[in-house]
């Protein structure tokens, strides 16, 4: 018996449904795009507006570490970065900002309905 033999790598099998969350991969409408950022979710950080926030704030720190060290590229690297981010939580507040004013409007429209009902009886 030989010890110093260097094992083959044996692939473990793959696992179809790990961290799927979405369901089936085919429900774009009937056509087979795939695209494979698809089910990628980081548990919600895109949608949690504090912590695109915070991306954006760690992003404008490392731009200003980088222009202490005097590095241009990575300066520029990171501030686009950080101007993605920004740009996703304006969209993220104005969205926000939609959806309480839809439902700020629904329930004057259901309590406006409700006293209409109780004020014809």
């Amino acid at each position: 018996m030989n010890n110093n033999r260097r094992r083959n790598f044996r692939s473990r099998p793959q696992k179809n449904n790990y961290r799927r969350r979405n369901g089936s991969m085919n429900s774009n409408s009937g056509n087979n795009f795939n695209n494979g950022n698809m089910n990628f979710n980081r548990n919600g950080s895109m949608t949690n507006p504090h912590n695109v926030e915070k991306t954006m704030q760690k992003f404008q720190q490392l731009a200003k570490d980088a222009q202490s060290n005097g590095d241009p590229v990575l300066v520029e690297n990171y501030l686009q970065h950080a101007d993605h981010y920004s740009r996703r939580l304006a969209e993220l507040n104005e969205r926000n900002k939609n959806n309480s004013t839809v439902e700020k409007n629904n329930s004057l429209e259901d309590k406006s309905t409700k006293d209409l009902s109780n004020g014809s009886d």
